[in-house]
C-alpha cells in the first residue's frame, strides 16, 4: 500500500509533467482515497474504464487522455458530472499525462513504438512550442515495410493503413503517436524512409509526390504503449498492484 501523494510526486517528476505546454491539465485531475493498493492504467478516461476500475477494486486510474482540457468548460455538468461522480462515489483518483507521456524517452508512446519495432532512438522529432514530442529512429539493417506493418498490427492489436510510396526497405523512421499527421512535412525534411503516426489524415498525394512511406496505426492504438510501460515501472517501484487494460476504439 502507498499514499496517493507519494505516487503522484513520483509521476510528476519522472514524466516532467510541466516540461511542455499542453491542452491537457496534466497531473492529478481528481483526488480520491489516500491509500493506494491497486492502480489501473488505460489510454483514456471515461465511464467504461471507470467501471473496469470499480470491478477490479482499483484506487487510482492513470491515463493518457484525461477528463480536463484547457479548451473546455470547467463546469461539472452533463457527462463530465456523471464521470466525476463515479470517481467520487468510489473514492478513485485520476491522473493524466498527455504530451509528457508522448515525449518521454523511456516510457513514452513514441519511444515505445520504436522499441516495439526494435529501432534505436537517434534524435528528436516534431516540435511543439519549442519542445519535441516524437523521435526519429533507425534500424541496424533495413527492414521491409511489410515486416514493420506486421509488427505494428500484432503489437498494437490494430490494422494499420499504409501508403507505400517510398523505399521498399526502411532504415530510418520518424514517429509521433496519436494525431500527428501534420508532422509529415517534418518527416520529409528529415529525409526519413518512413513516417509513423496514429490518426489518418489526408496526405495521400503529398506523400506520393515526395515518395515517402506513411503508416497510420490508429490514434488509440499508438497511444497504448506508454501507459502500459508506465504500469510496469510503477509496479516495480511501489508496493502496489498495477493492471493495464485496453479498450480498443477502432479509431
Amino acid at each position: 500500500m502507498e499514499k496517493i501523494g507519494t505516487i503522484v510526486r513520483f509521476l510528476d517528476r519522472y514524466l516532467e509533467i510541466d516540461s511542455i505546454k499542453d491542452s491537457s491539465w496534466n497531473g492529478l485531475q481528481y483526488e480520491g482515497k489516500q491509500d493506494i493498493k491497486k492502480i489501473l492504467f488505460a489510454a483514456d478516461a471515461g465511464i467504461e474504464p471507470f467501471e473496469k476500475a470499480v470491478d477490479l477494486k482499483a484506487n487510482l486510474i492513470v491515463v493518457h487522455h484525461g477528463l480536463f482540457w484547457k479548451s473546455m468548460s470547467p463546469c461539472l455538468v452533463g457527462v463530465l458530472q456523471k464521470r466525476v461522480r463515479m470517481l467520487w462515489t468510489h473514492g478513485i483518483s485520476l491522473y493524466a499525462a498527455h504530451l509528457p507521456l508522448d515525449r518521454h524517452r523511456v516510457v513514452g508512446n513514441n519511444a515505445q513504438l520504436l522499441k516495439l519495432l526494435r529501432a534505436g532512438i537517434r534524435c528528436e522529432f516534431c516540435e511543439i512550442d519549442g519542445k519535441y514530442v516524437g523521435w526519429i529512429g533507425g534500424f541496424n539493417r533495413a527492414v521491409s515495410l511489410q515486416e514493420i506493418r506486421k509488427k505494428l498490427d500484432q503489437g498494437l492489436n490494430t490494422q494499420c493503413t499504409v501508403l507505400p510510396f517510398g523505399k521498399k526497405k526502411v532504415k530510418t523512421i520518424a514517429v509521433v503517436s496519436g494525431g500527428g499527421g501534420r508532422a509529415l512535412h517534418e518527416a520529409v525534411s528529415a529525409g526519413v524512409d518512413l513516417f509513423l503516426t496514429g490518426e489518418i489524415s489526408e496526405v495521400y498525394h503529398a506523400a506520393k509526390d515526395v515518395a515517402i512511406n506513411v503508416i497510420f496505426g490508429g490514434h488509440h492504438a499508438t497511444e497504448t504503449l506508454g501507459v502500459k510501460a508506465l504500469s510496469e515501472l510503477v509496479r516495480k517501484k511501489f508496493k502496489v498492484e498495477t493492471v493495464f487494460i485496453d479498450i480498443p476504439t477502432g479509431l
